[in-house]
């Protein structure tokens, strides 16, 4: 049918309301046919492509870009990331360690005893050696004073060149090198394996509440979408009214014309006509606000144009005639529902996750053992690396021989390599009663998350009940309305007919217009809480709501 634009809208309903009793019949019934020929868009102008989009599409772009299923999504993985953790402190432990010093000044650390007379030695012993070698051979020369013999040794490193330095720290180095690795490999602890029982059920526990999530997104989208429909039935009903009111202003026109029918009633007429333009107008507004709703959910721009592929028809509900009090009563419903909830299952595990907890609050007062391994590397590597020769390769004996030569950094005189092996206890015995106090708190944990339990046991039965009455109550309507709505639109075609014989008033048309309207609406709203409640009804029971939903969830049913 042709539609009204806005801007003619306003001018004629003004035209129609101020200055309609003086307009002759021709333009009046002109007027009418320009209204009827302007149309009045139900959503702006968009160049884009227009989106056909069911109910399952709906879903599964809901579930894509719902925020609290990806924030759902994401507490998994980070409980997928916690069990990793907690098995970590059961796999092998390996460290690297390194450290570099440079000493600018060292201490000596003999300072102040007598170590340093005993070490100094001054050459006696060689002295000695060399005399008692000369007193065996009778062909060498006499023995000499130790005097001749230092002066010799001084003399002998004059000759190569050699200088001693003399004062310091013998025991100084300038650059100290240290390296390590330390394997740890845990034996024996009782709260690591507490951790990896509670980390494996805090995954479970996130995994039910993104079930729960999965639902409840699932619940939205289905009824921002029936919402949407109903909006659109809303506006075509409205737009039927239209259609009435102007062929009840054609007939009235007629009427008038031959002066059969007064020109007040031809006036009123055309006011009930501006009247259910205005109210179809609403109605297009309100299935427009509808769409976009269903779009913010989904996640869809606002600007993107949608055809919503689906209506409320009867065979909707034929679909869950299974369904009655008889076949699915009360309590059976609410056992399939604490059965089913994910939520009411991750309540049960909560309350496990806290005897877990405090199990590993409980193992602080038993000990933890370990086996180490350590591989140390050290380097002493001084900035003078050059070392003095004192054994003639010809003659050993010989105590005047000194030579000069230069070591390279990695010398195997300055690093040095250490193995070790052990076991090691750890096993706090006393810290300021922390242990017993972390312990009553997760008794006082567990005890809270049991109370939760309870109560969220309590409110699904509620719900459940609610539920289930919610179902009966819109279907029973169903029946009702569309009994009603036979009824008016067998009223509406015989006033209509009575109206054009002239032996009933329009505005008994009107009446039954308005009642033929109404039961229609009544009947539209009772299919679609009919189907909000088999929603919330499948919600309450924990059941997957479509195939695509299904598909989300992580648990067997």
């Amino acid at each position: 049918m042709p539609r009204v634009r806005p801007s003619r809208l306003v001018f004629v309903l003004v035209l129609c309301v101020c200055a309609g009793p003086w307009l002759p019949a021709d333009a009046r019934a002109q007027q009418a046919q320009a209204l009827d020929r302007s149309p009045v868009p139900i959503a702006s102008i968009d160049t884009a492509e227009t989106l056909s989009l069911t109910l399952q599409d709906a879903v599964r772009t809901g579930l894509e870009q719902n925020h609290d299923l990806q924030s759902a999504q994401l507490d998994v993985r980070d409980a997928d990331a916690q069990v990793r953790e907690a098995w970590g402190n059961l796999y092998p432990s390996l460290d690297l360690t390194g450290s570099y010093t440079r000493n600018v000044v060292t201490a000596n650390p003999f300072a102040g005893s007598d170590a340093a007379t005993l070490l100094g030695g001054g050459g006696e012993t060689d002295w000695l050696a060399f005399n008692e070698r000369r007193r065996l051979d009778p062909n060498a020369p006499p023995p000499i004073t130790f005097p001749e013999f230092q002066q010799r040794q001084r003399d002998s490193l004059a000759a190569a060149g050699i200088s001693l330095g003399s004062g310091g720290n013998p025991f100084g180095v300038d650059n100290e090198f240290q390296g390590g690795l330390q394997l740890t490999q845990t034996l024996y602890s009782k709260q690591a394996f507490a951790s990896v029982r509670g980390s494996e059920q805090f995954k479970d526990v996130n995994r039910h509440a993104q079930d729960r999530q999965v639902q409840m997104t699932t619940n939205e989208v289905v009824t921002a979408f029936y919402e949407a429909l109903l909006a659109e039935e809303q506006a075509r009903v409205r737009e039927q009214r239209v259609d009435r009111a102007e062929t009840t202003l054609q007939e009235v026109s007629l009427q008038v014309q031959r002066g059969v029918t007064p020109k007040a009633q031809r006036l009123g007429a055309e006011v009930e006509l501006a009247n259910a333009r205005t109210q179809m107008i609403e109605a297009r507004n309100a299935a427009n606000a509808a769409r976009d709703n269903l779009k913010r959910i989904i996640g869809l721009s606002p600007e993107q144009p949608v055809d919503l592929q689906g209506s409320l028809d009867r065979d909707q509900v034929d679909e869950m005639q299974g369904i009655s009090l008889e076949s699915l009563s009360l309590s059976n419903a609410v056992t399939q529902a604490i059965e089913n909830r994910p939520d009411l299952q991750r309540a049960r595990l909560n309350v496990e996750l806290r005897d877990i907890q405090k199990e590993a609050s409980r193992s602080e007062f038993f000990p933890r053992v370990e086996a180490v391994a350590n591989l140390n590397y050290s380097g002493r590597v001084p900035d003078d690396r050059s070392e003095v020769l004192t054994t003639d390769p010809e003659d050993p004996t010989n105590p005047f021989f000194y030579d000069e030569q230069s070591r390279g950094f990695f010398n195997d005189d300055f690093w040095n390599p250490s193995l070790s092996v052990g076991l090691q206890l750890t096993w706090n015995l006393f810290n300021g009663f922390q242990s017993a106090a972390r312990l009553q708190q997760a008794e006082i944990q567990r005890r809270r998350a049991q109370v939760q339990l309870d109560q969220l046991r309590q409110a699904v039965k509620v719900e459940v009940r609610r539920a289930v009455r919610d179902l009966e109550t819109a279907r029973e309507r169903i029946e009702s309305q569309r009994t009603n709505v036979r009824r008016a639109e067998l009223n509406y075609d015989h006033v209509s007919q009575r109206v054009s014989e002239g032996v009933a008033r329009p505005i008994e048309l009107r009446e039954a217009s308005d009642q033929l309207d109404q039961s229609r609406l009544n009947y539209l709203q009772a299919i679609y809480d009919f189907l909000v409640a088999r929603s919330n009804l499948e919600t309450a029971l924990g059941q997957p709501l479509t195939p695509t939903s299904e598909s989300y969830l992580m648990t067997q049913r």
